[in-house]
């Protein structure tokens, strides 16, 4: 399998962060576009539990069909404890919490 699509896959499984720029355009009286606004914003992906059935499918030897329940348990807390990583390493909007997160002050 090819280790770029592999690796696309895990990212969107895992979730990830990426800019995102937006531009906007006038035209001059001479007839010439100039750029007037530009907006750079970092735009967060959540995981995908479809992206990540799939990379299991594509990147295991055997499929997660063949699998133990215990190897699926261990697979599973491998990945949940990746999943937790990615949340903690997430971006957040000042002063605001994650969906389901209570505001904490210390």
């Amino acid at each position: 399998m090819d280790e770029e699509i592999l690796k696309t896959l895990l990212k969107k499984a895992t979730g990830y962060s990426r800019d995102e720029v937006q531009e906007e355009y006038a035209v001059t009286a001479e007839g010439e576009m100039v750029l007037t606004r530009r907006k750079i914003t970092k735009k967060y992906y959540p995981p995908d539990s479809t992206a990540l059935k799939t990379y299991l499918e594509l990147s295991s030897e055997r499929g997660t069909e063949e699998l133990s329940d215990e190897e699926l348990a261990a697979e599973k807390e491998r990945l949940l404890g990746e999943l937790a990583a990615g949340r903690n390493a997430a971006p957040r909007k000042k002063g605001g919490a994650r969906k389901g997160e209570k505001n904490v002050e210390n």
